[in-house]
């Protein structure tokens, strides 16, 4: 009798969805439809089919993935994936969309590539990015609840309409809030007897030594002093530098003093920051491929098979550029340099924009199933599942006696060892699945006193990243929580684009002799100020006066 009543309902299941799939005249209707699209053992409909763009990891296949199958099949729903590599990502998603012929959703590695904040207002005011505020109020009640105990997750993703077109990767990391760390290869400073620098002088006689002195003891001239690469996770080599001498960070070239917003890329500073660099480069101690190869060639250079080329790199982490060798490479403080002695802070490794949307192009059936596959990652299981793999395969409950990062907080969730089973491949999304990961969530997890171990990586990481706490200036342009009024973000998103682009290229270009920084330094200024330097700023200030006004 039950199976014949199970059987019933799923037919009066599925007329319902037809009916108000026809009419969609009210909410009876829209839950006849969330019950289809969320029932995986419905047989009475095909699956909901979602074409999704997608940044794939190397190691994942998104297509044969095995959280990509729990969610197919929680949801009743299918993925035609539009998947990209991390190579480039930025300009192959705003080509995905330019070209008109987008699919139904975007879910993005936040900390490679995610809709600015100007994209969102844009794409959100056309229509091309569905507004989730009625989907989330229908369908995702772990979504709702989350912004309703959460006033900042809510900020985060609400636009000054009051719509949210998007979702941040909401990851309160400590470790990603001070993304430009410098690591340092402490088997060569031992080889040859030289100590952590402290200073930007004393910084460059380091790299010096581990170019001329053969650290890796080889006999060969193989050593590369110094390499970063071109993503947005920390990698870039010269912010870590410039902040001896400016403010540099990262993302904008902004900086505030007594609440008044200004550039760095036009001071005196700036030019004494690049002349430094410069001399680096000039000596061979930066690899010239800093500058234009991408994380998994900087990561070929950490592993070089045959001996250790690398002395020190930028990233957030050194996981990022070695896999083997992470014992060899210790953080490296803040330098002193002329000037200052800053480290870049990034608003809590929380990054402004959207991570995930739904375009105008999903049929209802797929935004339901959409949400309320975001919205089952919004649970502790299912960001878990997401982020490292299926139970027992990419991770396991804590067991008694296990501590978690933060005392009195009891551990829920362990990394499976190699010891107790072979590293899980291809189950999870890793950073793919990043949406919502407050600090009581990340600390919940077990984090082992050997900060070399596997389950002591996290606090390993927090502990590299008290060196750099506080170093930040004492006023910050907080770019992660301001809006820019929708008149004025079609202009600010365009600047912003340029200028960014301008100084780059520019500041690429000094450093490597391209341009002369005597000779040319007066027309770069120039070229600031030609394309509306001094309009950015003032727009940013507007933005930054609006969102620190009192009611």
């Amino acid at each position: 009798m039950r199976k014949s009543f199970a059987g019933l309902l799923a037919l009066l299941t599925a007329i319902g969805m037809l009916l108000g799939a026809c009419t969609q005249t009210n909410d009876t209707n829209k839950a006849e439809v969330a019950a289809t699209v969320g029932n995986s053992d419905s047989a009475a409909s095909a699956p909901v089919e979602i074409s999704v763009f997608a940044q794939q990891e190397t190691g994942i296949d998104l297509r044969t993935n095995d959280f990509t199958k729990l969610l197919e099949q929680k949801f009743h729903a299918k993925f035609n994936w539009e998947i990209i590599s991390m190579d480039g990502a930025k300009e192959k998603r705003q080509i995905s969309l330019a070209s008109g012929d987008y699919p139904e959703a975007y879910i993005l590695t936040a900390y490679v590539d995610q809709f600015t904040q100007s994209d969102v207002l844009k794409y959100g005011k056309q229509g091309v990015f569905v507004p989730l505020n009625e989907l989330i109020d229908q369908y995702a009640p772990n979504i709702k609840a989350a912004m309703e105990e959460d006033p900042a997750l809510k900020a985060f993703n609400t636009a000054p309409d009051g719509k949210i077109y998007g979702l941040v990767a909401y990851s309160e990391c400590f470790h990603c809030s001070y993304p430009n760390k410098m690591w340092v290869n402490t088997k060569w400073l031992e080889q040859l007897k030289l100590e952590m620098p402290k200073t930007t002088a004393e910084f460059k006689q380091m790299l010096q030594a581990f170019k001329k002195n053969d650290p890796n003891g080889n006999g060969l001239p193989d050593e590369m002093p110094l390499s970063g690469s071109t993503e947005d996770f920390g990698v870039h080599v010269i912010p870590y530098l410039m902040n001896g001498f400016i403010y540099d960070d990262d993302r904008n070239y902004l900086f505030m003093k007594d609440g008044k917003v200004d550039t760095v890329a036009n001071k005196p500073q700036w030019k004494e920051g690049i002349a430094y660099i410069k001399s680096l480069y000039d000596e061979g101690l930066i690899d010239p491929g800093a500058f234009i190869q991408n994380a998994e060639a900087l990561k070929r250079a950490g592993e070089n098979a045959e001996v250790e080329i690398l002395g020190a790199a930028a990233a957030m982490h050194p996981a990022i550029f070695v896999s083997e060798r992470t014992k060899d490479y210790a953080p490296l403080p803040p330098l002193t340099g002329p000037y200052a002695s800053y480290a870049t802070f990034d608003g809590g490794g929380i990054p402004p924009g959207a991570k995930f949307v739904i375009t105008n192009k999903a049929s209802k059936e797929a935004q339901i199933a959409l949400i309320q596959m975001v919205d089952y990652m919004y649970t502790p299981e299912g960001q878990t599942n997401a982020q490292s793999g299926l139970e027992g395969v990419g991770w396991r409950k804590a067991k008694a006696g296990e501590e978690a990062m933060s005392e009195g907080i009891e551990p829920k969730f362990a990394n499976i060892s190699p010891i107790e089973k072979p590293l899980a491949k291809n189950s999870g999304w890793s950073g793919m699945a990043h949406f919502y990961m407050p600090k009581e969530y990340r600390d919940s997890w077990v984090a082992s006193k050997d900060i070399y171990s596997q389950d002591g990586y996290e606090r390993r990481l927090s502990e590299a990243t008290l060196l750099y706490e506080g170093h930040e200036p004492s006023e910050l342009f907080p770019d992660w929580s301001i809006w820019i009024d929708p008149a004025e973000a079609d202009e600010a998103g365009i600047l912003h684009t340029n200028l960014v682009h301008y100084i780059d290229q520019c500041t690429l270009q000094f450093i490597t002799g391209d341009l002369d920084l005597n000779k040319d330094w007066d027309s770069y200024v120039s070229g600031l100020a030609n394309m509306q330097v001094d309009r950015y700023v003032l727009l940013m200030q507007k933005a930054y006066d609006r969102s620190t006004a009192k009611p």
